[in-house]
């Protein structure tokens, strides 16, 4: 039974129900369309508030997990791992958390050694004997499927191994595309890997298998890293009227002789020079390469550093080498290359040369009047060596506003400076403390990024990119996380102080290796700084620019300064973060700002 309720006069008569009709019912009808309208509008902002909130997520809990309470007691303890003692840093005066973290990088980047301390070259690993087959390659596959190779490497007597840690590149690629990817390698230990391919784009994929280093070098090279860090030395000039000398000058000095102590006083970044004879400390004006040592591996580990034998070397199938790939529908495709998580493996893809991430939407930056009417009214600090150099000489270079000023800086050193005054665009280098491989930097301009950063007032303007690692290839390990935690904390003080700021990491990059740089810039060690960096850079709100899989995804030869292409790609990249394309999720978060600030 349906309950209807009667409605009454101003005296208390019954209203006729025609009256009743027009006069009460549609004004209550008016009302309930009106709360429904209002409640529907509010279910939309919490949604969009929501995914808002989701979406900013990583960069709050990431700077809660640094300010966190030190006394606090870890979920999981890391497993303590032997280190060699090197320069103190066993004294260094580390929090808790820092001592958890510093040993949960130690295990990320622990290697796989072989049995014995020395094995005979023959034994080591030989490309030549080695081979790969696919599995099932006769299988439709479709974009998006997964593709498994299955990898066997023998010695120089073709005896297949029962060890592994060799150090592989492996990728996928179509020539005619211009199109690449990189494989996820899994070592058994036991001689044999299996690496896992997505098959990203449709036709004829070829697989490729390189061997960088067989994992006897790689066990020379762990040894080189910790015993002999001074394979590469730096040297001061200490200069007063007419009277000049120069000095040796290295994170740590061995022996009593008198040091300058050029210790940092604000990171406590270690550097030290031995003392000049007759100058004092105070009259250092410059800093630069010494050089790199000599006769550092004995006769025999030589036959491990070979070019066209175990550097580089190709690993050819021992079947069929390539597949056939099938489309998928749009919808399909854009399901599969756009990924909410930041750890999709691969993070992108070349296609018609042209670099595809997979975690974040890009634009190409063709035109240089695009590029202007992102930088505008922008101040980009680039921070570190080299590679990021590159950005600043592209940039300057291809957009024609962007003039360089002439600061008297050595050339390929720095500081470097390039002014729009037009657009108000401002674009500067600078590179990172020492140690650092450059010809001469004057000891004026010797900054270490922790402290550039903490003089940044930052702001929704402010864009800083950050890289380092080429430099740091020859010390142990704990050098670079030191430097690091510096450089992080004073990331976190910037981002604290001007959430607006953005802050980009480009990432370590592969090269051209012989015997000679392989001792001193190998893959392998820009590999294990990459490893380390990305971790302590994690979920604390910057964005990386990934030129690791962008140098090793390419169809060029490597190199430590890419070619001019790949260059292009990663700013492509760099500059969509600085200026994201409109996308389904900006959307969103234009309509959370306005409904939120109608509703206060």
């Amino acid at each position: 039974m349906t309950l209807v309720p009667v409605d009454y006069g101003h005296h208390g008569s019954i209203l006729p129900e025609r009256e009743r009709d027009e006069g009460i019912m549609w004004p209550s009808f008016c009302k309930i369309h009106i709360l429904w309208l209002g409640l529907a509008v509010l279910a939309v902002l919490v949604f969009v508030h929501n995914f808002y909130q989701l979406e900013n997520l990583d960069h709050d809990t990431g700077l809660k997990w640094l300010i966190e309470d030190d006394d606090q007691q870890s979920s999981s303890q890391a497993t303590k791992i032997p280190r060699k003692l090197y320069c103190g840093y066993e004294h260094q005066v580390l929090s808790k958390r820092e001592q958890r973290e510093e040993e949960s990088l130690f295990a990320a980047v622990q290697w796989p050694k072989p049995p014995k301390n020395k094995i005979p070259f023959v034994k080591s690993t030989d490309p030549s004997h080695s081979n790969f087959i696919i599995l099932n390659p006769y299988s439709h596959f479709r974009v998006g499927d997964q593709l498994e190779v299955l990898v066997y490497v023998k010695d120089y007597e073709g005896k297949p191994k029962q060890y592994g840690g060799d150090y592989l590149h492996t990728r996928i690629h179509s020539a005619h595309l211009k199109a690449g990817a990189i494989g996820r390698v899994v070592d058994y230990q036991n001689g044999s890997y299996r690496v896992f391919f997505t098959l990203l784009w449709p036709g004829e994929i070829t697989v490729s298998v390189s061997l960088v280093h067989p994992s006897e070098g790689i066990q020379v090279l762990q040894r080189l890293r910790e015993e002999r860090p001074d394979r590469v030395y730096f040297k001061s000039l200490f200069k007063s009227g007419s009277v000049s000398e120069t000095t040796v000058c290295n994170v740590c000095l061995p022996g009593d002789m008198p040091v300058c102590n050029f210790t940092d006083l604000y990171t406590g970044e270690p550097w030290f020079c031995y003392k000049p004879r007759k100058l004092s400390c105070a009259t250092r004006t410059s800093h630069y390469k010494g050089g790199y040592q000599k006769v550092l591996l004995t006769s025999e580990e030589t036959l491990l550093f070979q070019s066209d034998v175990n550097i580089k070397v190709p690993i050819f199938s021992s079947g069929p080498d390539r597949v056939i790939v099938s489309p998928l529908g749009h919808a399909e495709m854009d399901s599969l290359e756009r990924s909410q998580s930041p750890d999709v493996f691969p993070s992108g893809y070349y296609y018609q040369d042209e670099w595809r991430p997979r975690t974040q939407w890009i634009q190409h930056f063709n035109k240089s009047s695009d590029i202007t009417e992102c930088l505008q009214g922008k101040v980009i600090h680039l921070f570190g060596d080299s590679t990021v150099r590159q950005w600043f000489e592209y940039l300057t270079s291809f957009v024609p506003d962007l003039v360089e000023l002439n600061l008297g800086s050595p050339k390929n050193v720095g500081p470097f400076m390039s002014v729009d005054i037009k657009h108000n665009i401002l674009l500067k280098f600078r590179c990172h403390g020492p140690p650092i491989r450059f010809t001469t930097v004057f000891s004026s301009e010797l900054h270490y990024i922790a402290n550039e950063l903490d003089r940044i007032v930052g702001g929704r303007n402010t864009v800083i990119a950050i890289t380092i690692w080429s430099h740091f290839s020859t010390f142990p390990v704990e050098v670079y996380i030191r430097r690091l935690r510096n450089i992080r904390r004073s990331v976190v003080r910037l981002l604290d102080r001007n959430p607006k700021t953005l802050v980009i990491i480009r990432t370590a990059n592969v090269q051209e290796l012989g015997p000679e740089v392989s001792l001193f810039n190998s893959d392998w060690y820009s590999y294990q700084l990459d490893t380390i960096m990305r971790k302590m850079f994690s979920g604390i709100g910057v964005y990386f620019v990934d030129a690791w899989e962008m140098s090793l995804a390419h169809y060029l030869p490597h190199k430590l300064h890419p070619e001019e292409v790949i260059v292009r790609n990663q700013l492509d990249a760099f500059l969509s973060l600085v200026c994201p394309p409109e996308t389904y999720y900006s959307l969103l978060r234009g309509i959370h700002n306005q409904m939120w600030s109608l509703l206060l």
